[in-house]
């Protein structure tokens, strides 16, 4: 299972369609403090729809927290500055991908410590960074396309047809 790391999330809206992807890939959700809204917010419930209840959420008080609670994490990094892309790393079935703030990413002196896995979404320069949400989604159905999408249901189905 693979896991989704969110550094000090400031948007509830974004958070709320983390976890419904997350409850989608059967991933964890991990939350670092401070938190830019409050876990019962209605907007974060909304944008997670009746999808939250069914979350594997985990919050922490701040990053050292984080890892003294994840012991030997295999961390990956996204952010805009790395050198690699997502595409060019081998995810494992129980990593970790660390996503930062919407306003400023995972701050320089976090990912120093993690240059050899830290990992970038190609995009156009005049680009500063992709939505939050459009960026977990893209890294982490990698991560799982990569895994053969273990444990996931690979044959979609019709509501009323047999295909």
């Amino acid at each position: 299972m693979i896991n989704i790391v969110l550094h000090e999330p400031e948007m509830p809206a974004n958070t709320g369609n983390i976890g419904r992807t997350c409850v989608a890939l059967g991933a964890r959700l991990h939350l670092i403090e401070p938190l830019g809204f409050r876990l019962d917010e209605k907007s974060l419930k909304r944008a997670g729809l009746d999808y939250w209840d069914k979350l594997d959420v985990t919050t922490y008080i701040n990053f050292e927290d984080f890892l003294e609670k994840n012991p030997g994490a295999k961390i990956y990094m996204a952010t805009t500055k790395s050198k690699q892309t997502y595409v060019d790393v081998t995810y494992e079935k129980d990593c970790y991908i660390m996503f930062g703030k919407e306003s400023a990413g995972i701050p320089e002196e976090i990912l120093l410590n993690y240059k050899e896995t830290a990992i970038r979404i190609p995009m156009y320069l005049e680009i500063r960074s992709l939505n939050l949400s459009n960026s977990v989604a893209i890294v982490a159905y990698e991560a799982m396309r990569q895994n053969e999408f273990f444990q996931l249901e690979k044959q979609g189905q019709l509501h009323q047809y047999l295909w």
